[in-house]
């Protein structure tokens, strides 16, 4: 009997040591996501895939709802990593940051809203929405820039042409419109379709088709915690990767049933349908490159915007060093 509990023993301590050494090889790394969106589908399916875990990185993910608060948790070294809009970035570059944010991973490729107007219309043209009441997106933010810049493509100015409202929070906009303000409104899914299905809006264009490939989200972190972690954003890229192909590989009734668990409060079909409008359209990169095309395009959208108070330098903000090397090595 002695014998035995001595091999027990043995074997609890045993099973101990290599959780142990499992626990201290698994290297943490905390993402703030600027908010919860089918847009980022990928990074989910990063997560419910494990390929975050096959890499050795214990991923915390936290959502920071909205850019400000986003860059203030990862400047204050509250998060590690930041998903959030490359704009953010070139604003705190602006400030003189000492430590400036580098861009190393793209996840979405082009706007993610859509134009929803409250009565259905067949045959739309632009030139429909002069002397409209337009509920916009907050001043400054990525989805204004390019609502924005899209309306001045079309030969609108969205300050003179139209009566544009921009004082409405981010989270209270979809209700605001549901409400009856607005005659058109720009959106993200799911919110867009769930409109449609309830009869409240009608989606009749695409910002992110108008707009053209910007760098909308991407993952960065501080230049020194890239530094001193080489290794962990290499495998955090990688692990990114896995997730874009993934995706590109699969229809959207397969990501919607993956990604279910971050959208609980959802319904099956208005996943499928808002992911499948994601996809159609190419807002999923698949792969994690920022090209200095994309850089370029957000550059003139926020310049067109009045946000930007010089170009920035490609290479001094984006670093797609990893996003190469994992590419090259698969």
């Amino acid at each position: 009997m002695k014998r035995l509990i001595t091999l027990g023993w043995a074997i609890v301590l045993g099973l101990a040591a290599i959780l142990a050494g499992c626990s201290s090889n698994s290297q943490p790394v905390r993402i703030g996501e600027v908010t919860r969106s089918l847009f980022y589908a990928p990074q989910y399916v990063a997560l419910e895939k494990g390929f975050f875990a096959e890499e050795g990185l214990e991923v915390e993910l936290t959502t920071t709802w909205g850019g400000d608060k986003t860059m203030t948790a990862l400047l204050a070294d509250g998060i590690d990593v930041a998903l959030v809009g490359s704009e953010t970035s070139i604003y705190v570059a602006q400030q003189g940051a000492e430590d400036p944010v580098i861009n190393f991973a793209q996840l979405t490729q082009t706007d993610g809203t859509f134009l929803v107007s409250r009565q259905p219309i067949a045959n739309f043209s632009w030139d429909q929405l002069k002397g409209s009441v337009f509920l916009g997106q907050r001043k400054g933010g990525m989805p204004q820039m390019v609502g924005e810049f899209v309306l001045k493509k079309h030969h609108i100015d969205p300050q003179q042409d139209l009566e544009l409202i921009q004082n409405v929070d981010f989270q209270n906009i979809a209700s605001a419109f549901s409400s009856g303000t607005g005659e058109f409104v720009q959106l993200f899914e799911p919110t867009a379709s769930q409109f449609e299905r309830e009869g409240i809006g009608h989606v009749i264009a695409s910002f992110g088709v108008e707009s053209g490939k910007v760098p909308y989200t991407v993952f960065m972190a501080k230049q020194s915690y890239i530094e001193k972690n080489q290794e962990t954003i290499e495998k955090f890229t990688r692990a990114v990767y896995k997730a874009q192909q993934w995706v590109d590989t699969h229809s959207a009734e397969e990501i919607a049933e993956v990604i279910a668990p971050f959208f609980q409060e959802i319904d099956a079909d208005i996943l499928v349908s808002s992911i499948a409008r994601y996809k159609e359209q190419g807002s999923y990169a698949t792969d994690p490159i920022l090209d200095e095309a994309e850089w370029n395009n957000l550059q003139d959208i926020m310049e067109e915007a009045g946000e930007l108070q010089q170009r920035a330098d490609y290479g001094k903000l984006v670093d797609t060093s990893f996003a190469k090397a994992v590419i090259e090595g698969n």
